[in-house]
């Protein structure tokens, strides 16, 4: 362990990939000694998936953007250099991380129904439970950055959401992200539509809306039926036969 964190701190000297490399190979080591490295590595596959989904439509964005960089139990993340100047362009970036990652997580089952490997579906599992959580629409997850194209409001039908996965699963991680919510939800109730700068940033048309609220929608509904269909069928392989 020792030697991974001396590779992990000097990948700063690297550069992006040494970065992204050195917290992927972390986070490899934690998850394979508990779950085995096989599972550890196609859950972080899917990860990257997602995170590569994020880092491509920024670039297209001509947005200065990070690398992805990974850590244990919290996950991974790309960090903007600077801020989409519009909601649009917000939303744009966070859908194509869900996207991308259902994409993958869907070929991953479709791979794990051809060969009838359980092994396969439990990763294809994590991947779409993973971009089924980051929906919830609550910022800073990515469903709170896309439905902030409708409005930044709608953030507060993501508390209750919040604390029914907290009550069902503690976890860390959604300790953080409450915290990390918190600022947010304070800004969606203070939130004024007809505010100069709200107007500037959240201005969009009617069609945009409509585009980027019925994708978010069927992304989810897809989701959560193949989250819950994988999830029978993983109780189904462990039932003794």
């Amino acid at each position: 362990m020792k030697t991974l964190l001396l590779i992990l701190f000097s990948g700063l000297k690297w550069g992006k990939l040494g970065m992204t490399g050195g917290t992927m190979l972390l986070s490899l080591v934690v998850y394979a000694g508990i779950w085995g490295w096989r599972y550890a590595a196609g859950f972080i596959a899917l990860l990257f998936a997602h995170e590569m989904g994020h880092y491509i439509a920024a670039r297209q964005r001509g947005l200065n953007v990070g690398a992805p960089a990974f850590i244990p139990f919290v996950g991974a993340w790309i960090a903007l250099k600077e801020q989409p100047v519009d909601v649009e362009t917000e939303a744009y970036v966070a859908l194509a991380g869900p996207l991308v990652g259902t994409a993958a997580a869907l070929a991953v089952y479709l791979w794990a129904r051809s060969n009838d490997s359980s092994l396969l579906l439990a990763i294809a599992y994590s991947g779409l439970f993973l971009n089924l959580f980051n929906l919830l629409p609550i910022s800073p997850l990515d469903g709170g950055r896309v439905t902030s194209v409708l409005s930044p409001r709608i953030w507060l039908l993501g508390v209750p959401m919040l604390l029914a996965l907290m009550l069902y699963r503690p976890s860390p991680m959604l300790i953080i992200i409450a915290i990390l919510a918190a600022p947010q939800l304070m800004k969606a109730w203070r939130y004024d539509p007809g505010a100069p700068e709200n107007v500037a940033y959240y201005g969009t048309t009617l069609q945009t809306k409509l585009e980027y609220g019925g994708t978010y929608l069927a992304l989810a509904a897809l989701l959560a039926v193949m989250t819950y269909d994988v999830h029978e069928m993983l109780g189904h392989l462990r039932q003794p036969g």
